[in-house]
């Protein structure tokens, strides 16, 4: 009678061992998956920092939109704007930079309003919704003595944005910029 205990047990540690062991390949999997999945998100994790440093590098480069508006007022004239974008550098930007203000650069010259304050003040007679580029012609048209590309007018449109005074409205593919009540008092304490 002692084979059959015998037997029984072996039997249980068997299957129990089987059992075990279906159970270890069944985790081993699911960590391969995981370990896979990490590797794909570090991946992704990696190209975006890169992309951020890329970002920064370019952020650091190139002036902010109220900088380069303020650089355009201290170097006068669309020629002297057109050699301060040049790869030589810009004078005033590095005067400005050395803590010179921009009215010292500009001796004598009346300053120009900034861009942001030109906007809202051409959104502020209408209440429509409008697009940066009809700003653009308006503000050309309007004052011939700015010539700001279409980039520099969006990237100051979204500064407002950023800032609470515009709001901007999405309409199928196009991008509509409305004054907002604290661009109204913004304008007005100007």
């Amino acid at each position: 009678m002692t084979s059959q205990p015998a037997a029984t047990l072996r039997t249980r540690l068997v299957d129990q061992a089987a059992s075990d062991l279906k159970e270890n390949r069944r985790r081993q999997q699911e960590l391969t998956e995981k370990v896979r999945m990490l590797k794909q998100e570090e991946a992704l994790l990696v190209d975006i920092l890169k992309l951020a440093e890329r970002y920064e590098s370019l952020a650091e480069t190139s002036p902010p939109p109220e900088q380069a508006q303020e650089d355009a007022v201290t170097t006068g004239t669309k020629s002297r704007r057109a050699s301060a974008s040049s790869s030589t550098g810009a004078p005033a930007r590095r005067a400005a930079r050395a803590g010179k203000p921009a009215t010292t650069a500009a001796k004598g010259k009346s300053r120009q309003p900034l861009l942001g304050d030109l906007l809202l003040s051409l959104l502020a007679g209408d209440d429509e919704p409008r697009l940066a580029k009809e700003l653009r012609d308006e503000l050309l048209e309007k004052h011939p003595d700015r010539d700001p590309t279409p980039q520099v007018v969006r990237n100051t449109l979204e500064s407002l944005v950023a800032k609470g005074h515009i709001r901007r409205h999405k309409q199928q593919r196009s991008v509509m910029y409305t004054l907002e009540e604290s661009g109204r008092r913004a304008l007005a304490t100007r």
